[in-house]
């Protein structure tokens, strides 16, 4: 009986984590057969958990009702989803701060004290640096995730950052979070291409679907797909760089949305960007603080050179620091 309530845990976990289980996948994930898992199916069942058959694939669906028992959480679990609620308080997501809270304390209470005190001892040393950007609507961004998963097509009126707007249909893939701003990758059935669109700028319509049959992604790794969306592709211009520094070093000063950078060996790197001003691009680069090679644009070289000029003569005019000077504010600005 141990053994049966043990499985009947972990069925239930594994309903809580997909929407859609076939009956050979649970089987398999379980270790037992079908017709035992259409047993533990109808225990749960009998407990008040409202597990449907799915049509067409023998499957079954966890669903929600007034009467479903709290989630399933191990340790892990549930210290992460007190983390995210936190976070959330003072997060990119509209209106959620003060529910978020609410739902901390409720979660706190439950939490045995080893898990309280992980918690808290991460609290405490966190402090939060507001981040100034735009916040996204909770109902269009649960909406949103909820059409990637079930693979609804969406539609919404999409403003773009020149203000202009208009109607797109697409078949949304994943969502991408920056850690400042929520971007949704999906498939735009009326250019018939991939785009990368900022969330704070959609409005969904309804009703949402049909359904649609997931198409191969752009590229494996979706956060670099719409890390290039939106720091090259969207501009006039898009630049491309060698950089003499490691990757990981040049990488830890660009950030998602400013360039995508692309290891060549141990002691240089690409640096993918973009701007719609030539002048921006050539100061950006340069204060990056390394040597740098250009690919393109072409027309780049040109403004680098006039800036060259310009802070060379800036720096012959300049009156010459002091030794006292020297090293006097050294880690004042220290970043690590």
């Amino acid at each position: 009986m141990r053994e049966t309530s043990g499985r009947l845990l972990q069925l239930l976990s594994l309903l809580q984590n997909r929407r859609d289980w076939s009956g050979a996948e649970l089987a398999e994930r379980l270790g037992v057969t079908v017709r035992t898992v259409r047993r533990d199916v109808d225990r749960l069942r009998a407990l008040g958990y409202p597990v449907h058959a799915t049509r067409g694939t023998a499957g079954y669906r966890l669903g929600a009702g007034a009467s479903l028992p709290p989630l399933l959480l191990d340790d892990d679990e549930a210290v992460a989803v007190a983390v995210g609620l936190r976070t959330a308080a003072g997060g990119t997501v509209a209106g959620i701060e003060e529910t978020s809270v609410r739902a901390l304390a409720k979660l706190e209470q439950v939490l045995p004290s080893r898990l309280r005190h992980r918690i808290s001892a991460l609290q405490a040393v966190t402090v939060p640096m507001a981040s100034g950007a735009a916040t996204v609507d909770p109902g269009a961004l649960t909406l949103i995730a909820t059409c990637c998963r079930d693979h609804d097509r969406l539609r919404f009126d999409y403003q773009a950052h020149d203000r202009s707007s208009s109607v797109r249909t697409v078949e949304p893939h994943r969502l991408v979070h920056t850690g400042r701003r929520w971007y949704l990758v999906a498939y735009d059935l009326d250019r018939h291409d991939w785009r990368t669109f900022r969330v704070d700028r959609i409005t969904p319509r309804a009703p949402t679907g049909p359904r649609f049959a997931p198409r191969e992604p752009p590229d494996p790794d979706i956060a670099a797909y719409a890390s290039r969306g939106v720091s090259t592709r969207t501009y006039r211009y898009q630049a491309r760089f060698t950089m003499h520094a490691p990757a990981e070093v040049v990488a830890d000063r660009v950030t998602p949305t400013s360039g995508v950078v692309e290891a060549v060996d141990a002691d240089t790197c690409l640096l993918h960007t973009g701007s719609n001003s030539l002048e921006e691009l050539a100061i950006y680069v340069g204060v990056l603080g390394f040597d740098f090679h250009v690919h393109e644009p072409a027309a780049l070289a040109p403004h680098i050179r006039t800036l060259a000029a310009r802070f060379g003569r800036a720096a012959q005019s300049a009156p010459q620091p002091s030794p006292d000077d020297s090293g006097a504010r050294a880690g004042a600005g220290d970043s690590g």
